[in-house]
């Protein structure tokens, strides 16, 4: 890797390029001598050498699978010829798919270093102008990662003045993008400066000045930030930063608009992560019961088991109108429909309790258009012999809260019920009996049907 990390500081000449093809750091291979002479190409050495290039490529692909990261620098190391391949599209993408695998291997490498990484970005930024912007963004992103705010700033802004080519859209998109990463920086300055000020008394004498501070960087910040979230995309912590900062300065009708314009815009993707955060905003704001619903409803729609679901559920069981009690039940048996939810101990209550209120209050139609899609898979997935003995070891109350339900929709005879019900609990023993004459009296299932 020292050889592989020299080279990359140093100048690179013909001879230098011959001499990694054979050996690379060190390493020999005798198969190349008779394709890779020289880099000079025509006839059948062109040929030659784009059957060379292409196998180091799938040489380098499979040691970045297998994590073999010193024999993965070595292939690199032979591929770097690729730059001077005669087939000019080939030639222009090279840059760009030598930064990615190259980027990979030092970023990985046991032996890799700042410095090195720093100067593989530089040269790839030189020899891929079409490509320095999103290498400069990426290097930023290295930086970010192992702390090193400044320079990752420095590299921003240097991008971010960078002219070179035509204006296409794709390019503003990158600029907006730079633009970005450094408001989240200019973010992160703001959000100490703010923690500073809130320790600070309204009568101290540093408090104008660091409220000022605080001002100054939330306003490089929303101008950064403020012309990406505005292009379709998901935009999360940029989106986020935006807002927390207008609902510290009591813009909240601006906060309400960002969010609501990145949740409902038909031209940005479907987010669940949106639909978040406006439903925890206007929580925050203590809006009414009704609009938190209706944003709840589309990530119900996206993502049904979402933990979030439990609150709608509350929010539904809350409403006056009996539509919204109908879907309260179809959300838990919704959220219960996911292997990650099994042992949610909260949704079991909640089901458990809903069943027995939607029972007494006559609407067995209602139980029964959930559980007709279900009573196939449920019994198996929930409520086998099996379960009952892990659940029952595992968790008594998760246990019980199951075979109440598992009674309710099978009726007294389903195994699950019957185990937790022979089982002796000082604690839960009336617990069990109240269970019993609760599904005696309301199970969906005729005693004799039971499963």
């Amino acid at each position: 890797m020292s050889d592989f990390s020299e080279e990359l500081k140093g100048p690179v000449t013909d001879d230098e390029v011959e001499t990694s093809v054979l050996t690379g750091a060190g390493m020999h291979f005798p198969w190349l001598q008779t394709y890779v002479e020289t880099v000079a190409i025509g006839g059948k050495r062109k040929k030659d050498f784009a059957q060379t290039t292409s196998a180091c490529l799938s040489f380098v692909q499979e040691a970045l699978l297998k994590h073999q990261w010193q024999q993965a620098a070595e292939y690199m190391y032979s591929y770097f010829q690729t730059l001077e391949d005669s087939d000019s599209y080939k030639r222009q993408a090279a840059p760009e798919i030598i930064w990615k695998l190259g980027s990979e291997i030092l970023f990985y490498h046991p032996k890799s270093n700042m410095e090195t990484f720093n100067t593989f970005a530089d040269r790839m930024k030189n020899i891929g102008v079409m490509n320095y912007l999103k290498i400069s963004l990426q290097h930023a992103l290295y930086l970010l990662h192992h702390g090193m705010l400044k320079d990752a700033k420095r590299n921003l802004s240097e991008a971010e003045t960078w002219r070179h080519g035509e204006n296409t859209s794709s390019r503003g998109i990158l600029i907006n993008l730079i633009q970005a990463y450094k408001g989240l920086l200019q973010y992160y300055t703001w959000s100490k400066k703010k923690m500073e000020l809130s320790k600070l008394d309204k009568d101290d004498y540093a408090y104008n000045a660091v409220a000022q501070d605080v001002f100054n960087h939330s306003w490089k910040t929303s101008a950064n930030i403020s012309a990406l979230i505005k292009i379709p995309g998901v935009w999360d912590p940029f989106v986020k930063s935006y807002v927390e900062m207008l609902e510290f300065y009591g813009d909240r009708d601006g906060a309400q608009e960002v969010l609501t314009n990145y949740a409902y815009d038909e031209k940005f993707p479907s987010n669940p992560n949106a639909h978040i955060y406006l439903y925890n905003f206007l929580k925050r704001q203590k809006a009414p019961r009704s609009k938190m619903i209706s944003v709840l409803k589309i990530l119900y729609q996206i993502v049904p088991s979402h933990k979030l679901m439990l609150e709608f559920h509350t929010l539904l069981r809350k409403s006056e109108k009996e539509e919204h009690h109908k879907l309260g039940l179809e959300v838990l048996f919704g959220v219960l429909d996911f292997a990650g939810c099994t042992k949610n101990i909260t949704a079991w209550k909640y089901l458990a309790k809903y069943l027995k209120k939607t029972l007494m209050g006559n609407h067995l139609a209602w139980v029964q258009d959930e559980w007709n899609s279900r009573k196939n898979w449920w019994p198996s997935f929930h409520f086998s012999y099996f379960w009952a003995k892990s659940d029952w070891k595992e968790d008594t109350a998760l246990a019980c809260e199951k075979a109440f339900v598992a009674g309710l929709l099978l009726g007294k005879g389903c195994r699950y019920f019957r185990y937790i019900l022979k089982q002796d609990h000082q604690i839960l023993g009336k617990k069990i009996k109240q269970m019993k004459r609760s599904v005696k009296k309301y199970s969906i299932v005729n005693p004799r049907l039971s499963y």
